[in-house]
């Protein structure tokens, strides 16, 4: 009688035991998870706790040239502050009509090179021309995906995301493609509006808080350089590729 109890109770814990002391692998929460109730600029899908927004369309492309636009954000003061040196290679992510993505090409010289990357064939053939007639040769456009912005492999020295992380539908494969694409020491380099400053004049979805930013890096091989907060309404934060002997010491 003992014997059979002791079976039975045997028999009853192991359906309780944990998936992986009963040799079944355990189930990976969800990366991403998806909302009926959200902002209406928002795609209903979130990321660590943050609302992806929707994707500006190429038929914006004039907003991103608005004469008014150094005024409110000091590009200028960006294009400055950025290291890149002539003969580095960049790549512009999110390069809408090539505002950032022709005076990077002037920065890096005819030796450098700058990757001008976006999903919106549209906004890739403004930039086409805009190279036509200007007689650029430096500017490579290509045509990304919402995972993979098809660049190569530990070739670049830099990528610029202007206003355009918060928008990706699929930032952590994205950011693993990007950090793969980095050189060893390479940069990546976020302006994202300020979500801790009320007074910035653009939508919530569109903001992002430097912590949440730093959140959604941490999976990844990255260290955070340096946080800056020189323009009016944007801050410029700052990553840089850990090299493999910084990677075996964390």
């Amino acid at each position: 009688m003992r014997a059979w109890r002791a079976a039975s109770l045997i028999v009853m814990v192991v359906p309780m035991l944990a998936p992986s002391l009963r040799g079944e692998p355990a189930k990976t929460p969800p990366r991403y998870e998806y909302r009926d109730d959200h902002d209406p600029d928002g795609i209903g899908k979130f990321y660590l706790g943050r609302e992806i927004a929707h994707v500006m369309g190429h038929q914006a492309a004039s907003w991103l040239e608005r004469p008014e636009r150094e005024k409110e954000e000091r590009s200028s003061l960006l294009l400055k502050v950025l290291p890149v040196k002539p003969g580095d290679v960049v790549a512009d992510i999110g390069a809408g009509s090539g505002y950032f993505t022709f005076p990077l090409a002037k920065k890096v010289g005819p030796n450098g090179k700058v990757y001008a990357v976006d999903i919106q064939p549209e906004m890739l053939a403004l930039i086409r021309k805009r190279m036509a007639e200007r007689k650029v040769a430096n500017i490579v456009p290509v045509k990304g995906t919402e995972s993979d912005p098809k660049i190569p492999d530990d070739a670049i020295d830099l990528i610029l995301l202007v206003d355009v992380y918060h928008e990706f539908s699929q930032p952590y494969e994205m950011t693993r493609a990007m950090v793969r694409a980095l050189k060893p020491g390479g940069r990546l380099v976020f302006v994202e509006y300020r979500l801790e400053d009320s007074e910035v004049p653009i939508k919530l979805v569109h903001k992002m808080s430097q912590r949440q930013v730093l959140k959604e890096m941490a999976p990844h091989a990255l260290r955070h350089v340096r946080t800056l907060n020189d323009l009016p309404w944007q801050h410029i934060i700052i990553f840089e590729k850990k090299t493999a002997k910084a990677k075996s010491k964390d």
